[in-house]
């Protein structure tokens, strides 16, 4: 049986190691690096505030250095969350759509109107039999043009089916003949 590790799963990303050599007291995480860069510049620029105190704020300046070396905020690192929190409130509200920010379009009124026409005849109901394709097709031509709709077709020749589904539908209203 073999395994075979990659060098980043064997060692955290550390800064102070090189081959066998180290800095003294290191490696150190970027965590530690910034504590220790950030905090020794403002305990520099406070000096008169905390001198009274002795050496007890470099003390706790040096004990945060050790106890940020391998700290985890929900399995990640905490420059990693920290970034994660930043680029969390800098997404737009919306989120994103393809790269850019998703917006809702602005509301607009939607009008329509319809028209209803009072000299229209009313559909005489009647339990004679259906009329054939040709037959209802020459009385729906005729009822447009009474009511002024497109003028009905001259001499018009009649549809041919295309599709396999449309000659099937010819050959029903036909009686079945082929």
């Amino acid at each position: 049986m073999g395994r075979f590790y990659t060098s980043a799963r064997r060692h955290p990303w550390v800064l102070g190691k090189v081959a066998d050599w180290r800095i003294p007291l290191g490696p150190f995480t970027p965590a530690q690096i910034l504590l220790a860069v950030a905090g020794g510049f403002l305990l520099v620029k406070t000096i008169p505030w905390w001198s009274w105190m002795g050496p007890v704020p470099i003390a706790a300046w040096l004990l945060g250095i050790w106890a940020v070396r391998r700290p985890k905020i929900k399995g990640r690192a905490p420059l990693q969350a920290a970034l994660g929190w930043l680029l969390l409130c800098w997404q737009p509200r919306g989120g994103r759509i393809g790269g850019r920010a998703a917006r809702d379009h602005a509301a607009r009124t939607l009008t329509g109107g319809f028209v209803v026409e009072g000299n229209a005849p009313a559909p005489a109901i009647s339990a004679a039999p259906r009329p054939r394709a040709a037959e209802r097709t020459a009385h729906r031509e005729a009822a447009r043009s009474r009511s002024g709709g497109r003028p009905a077709a001259v001499g018009a020749q009649p549809v041919r089916p295309v599709s396999g589904v449309q000659r099937l539908l010819a050959r029903a209203e036909q009686g079945g003949a082929r």
